[in-house]
């Protein structure tokens, strides 16, 4: 099954890269009946809700990360579409998934396997971690905010951003996080849901 106009979606990427994003959509549509990556229902959006979705974060970071770690990948969202980008246009930034479900991690493992990228894929529950010293975190879909921002102070280093795709109901969890926690916020529209933003998170601190 391919999304009607999906793939067009990625016009400005290599042929090679578009050829791992295909890779990964089959892959994903052969996995997700026997382990759930994903909802069935968004399947048939799978370019847009999942692909794109996860892809426009990476312009909101510098192109000189080292390390970029994203928990709770799940499906691979937006860890493995971040790793399929990079390898080509930033090949020295390092990709950590965290992910502590052991079969989602084996599917995360065979896509990095036949698309050839390099992400390391973490199959640990995130507060049994040591600290990533992550200058990029990532998550979608994961934790409210106020959780999150715990996971960023103790995995990023020093001047990282941690970088989270949030649906309608932000506002309120900012607001929730500024309770426990002083940080810097840049918000940004999603490509891809009218209601949904991108929280950009710097200088993150406990009060």
């Amino acid at each position: 099954m391919t999304e009607a106009g999906g793939p067009e979606l990625f016009a400005d990427v290599s042929r090679e890269t578009r050829e791992r994003l295909h890779v990964y959509a089959a892959l994903l549509e052969r996995w997700n009946p026997r382990i759930n990556l994903v909802s069935a229902s968004t399947i048939p959006m799978l370019w847009t809700r999942h692909f794109l979705d996860s892809a426009q974060i990476l312009d909101l970071t510098e192109d000189n990360v080292k390390l970029w770690a994203d928990l709770g990948t799940g499906g691979g969202f937006p860890g493995l579409i971040v790793a399929i980008l990079a390898r080509e246009t930033r090949p020295d930034m390092q990709v950590v998934c965290v992910e502590s479900d052991q079969r989602k991690a084996a599917f995360l493992r065979t896509v990095t396997r036949e698309t050839g990228i390099s992400a390391q894929i973490v199959a640990q529950r995130i507060e049994d971690l040591d600290p990533l010293g992550a200058d990029i975190l990532s998550a979608r879909a994961l934790a409210p905010l106020p959780a999150l921002l715990g996971h960023a102070s103790r995995h990023l280093v020093s001047g990282g951003h941690a970088v989270f795709l949030k649906g309608a109901g932000y506002r309120k969890e900012v607001n929730d996080a500024l309770e426990s926690w002083s940080f810097e916020l840049d918000t940004y529209p999603s490509q891809t849901d009218p209601d949904a933003v991108i929280l950009k998170i710097g200088d993150i601190r406990r009060v």
